[in-house]
């Protein structure tokens, strides 16, 4: 029996396409595909969950002094002359960070190596720059997703099959976070 499915796709672009569902499955909670390429799909996932799951609590809060520019009432950074010149204003503010320990860490990378990075723009100003904001999946993975399977051993995910696809007959399915 094969280790994987082909697909029908040479190695580079199975490996994209299953890593950009694999990516819009965990972003979305649940995506609309093939048959064969959700069984693919669920086992990177699974693996991805398990690994979240392992090293959820893997972390020390850490407390930091962080330099942040002051701002006005609107928004805008505050300037100050200076030896003629314009500069910002700076007032230091103490953070509580989260401090990855090396496993989670290592998790971490393993985990961007499967998932692409997810940027978020505001519906409003679509195919604007401004406001957009990149979407950290492992941190999503590590901080809401985890948390919800502590208990459960595998099974994250769920195929649910609506039927057959219009145009060349291909079972479609729902695959889904459970």
């Amino acid at each position: 029996m094969a280790k994987y499915r082909k697909l029908g796709k040479t190695s580079s672009q199975r490996k994209a396409l299953l890593r950009n569902q694999v990516t819009q499955l965990i972003y979305n909670g649940k995506i609309v595909t093939t048959e064969a390429r959700a069984k693919e799909i669920r086992k990177w996932t699974e693996k991805l969950i398990a690994l979240a799951v392992k090293e959820k609590d893997n972390f020390e809060e850490v407390t930091v002094k962080a330099k942040v520019a002051r701002k006005d009432a609107e928004g805008k950074r505050v300037k100050e002359v200076v030896d003629g010149k314009k500069v910002t204003v700076y007032d230091e503010v103490e953070k509580t960070i989260k401090k990855d320990l090396p496993s989670r860490l290592h998790a971490r990378r393993q985990m961007l190596q499967i998932l692409y990075p997810v940027t978020e723009v505001p519906t409003e100003l679509a195919g604007r720059k401004r406001n957009t904001k990149k979407v950290d999946l492992p941190a999503k993975l590590f901080d809401e997703i985890a948390p919800k399977y502590v208990d459960r051993k595998g099974g994250y995910t769920r195929i649910v099959k609506i039927g057959e696809r219009k145009g060349d007959g291909a079972m479609t399915v729902v695959i889904e976070l459970v």
